[in-house]
């Protein structure tokens, strides 16, 4: 049965070929099937190129591990079709160099947050540029996971608990030296206001202490139990 015309699915563009050659782009739709063509669809919603996690060294001298990954679409189905076998495996290997660009010019501090020192736009802009000759256009490359070696994060992990740990302790020679204050005030106040002192003295006198009290300079006034 002879097709007289083809039926591009949304989210592609079909890349008509005559004898071969790329004639023209057709959008989604139903079209007129040329004599002698054939059609080749390319999706052009937006995909995900994953980097695997990358050993670079740092400007300091320290490796580490830092993954990636691209988002990207078919901006030009021609040129993803005709310029390269392996389109994404070039866009792979932009980003690999432009990792590695961007972690060697930077210290192990500046990379050690999530590669929060790294700077994304020019890493998007460097992919961006390699992939655009290949029909891709380069939405953003995105910094998934920065890991270090395990004796940075032991060290990292000693350091945030001697950090706790002093903390800890200021606050509790803190709570220590405004129990002393109170204590210095209240004996000061004790010392001014004898009668002050005599009448806490009894308060806190358990049930049945026997207390005798001597006011002035005579013999004590009074005894018993309290």
């Amino acid at each position: 049965m002879l097709f007289i015309h083809v039926t591009v699915p949304a989210h592609t563009a079909a890349v008509e070929l005559v004898d071969g050659t790329p004639v023209r782009v057709l959008e989604p739709g139903r079209h007129r099937r040329a004599r002698r063509a054939s059609y080749v669809h390319v999706d052009l919603r937006e995909q995900l190129l994953a980097v695997a996690p990358q050993e670079i060294l740092t400007a300091d001298g320290v490796q580490v591990r830092v993954s990636a990954a691209v988002r990207w679409t078919v901006a030009d189905p021609v040129a993803w079709l005709e310029r390269a076998a392996d389109p994404l495996g070039l866009v792979y290997l932009a980003t690999q160099v432009g990792l590695r660009d961007s972690v060697a010019a930077l210290t192990l501090d500046s990379v050690s947050q999530r590669g929060s020192g790294l700077d994304a736009a020019t890493l998007t802009a460097a992919v961006g540029a390699a992939a655009r000759p290949l029909g891709i256009a380069v939405d953003e490359v995105v910094i998934k996971d920065v890991m270090v070696p395990a004796e940075v994060r032991a060290a990292t992990l000693e350091l945030a608990t001697a950090r706790q740990r002093g903390a800890a302790q200021l606050e509790m020679a803190r709570a220590e030296t405004a129990a002393l204050r109170s204590l210095a005030n209240g004996a000061k106040l004790l010392d001014d206001h004898p009668a002050l002192a005599r009448m806490r003295l009894v308060q806190s006198a358990p049930f049945g202490t026997q207390l005798v009290i001597k006011v002035g300079d005579d013999e004590p006034a009074s005894s018993g139990p309290t």
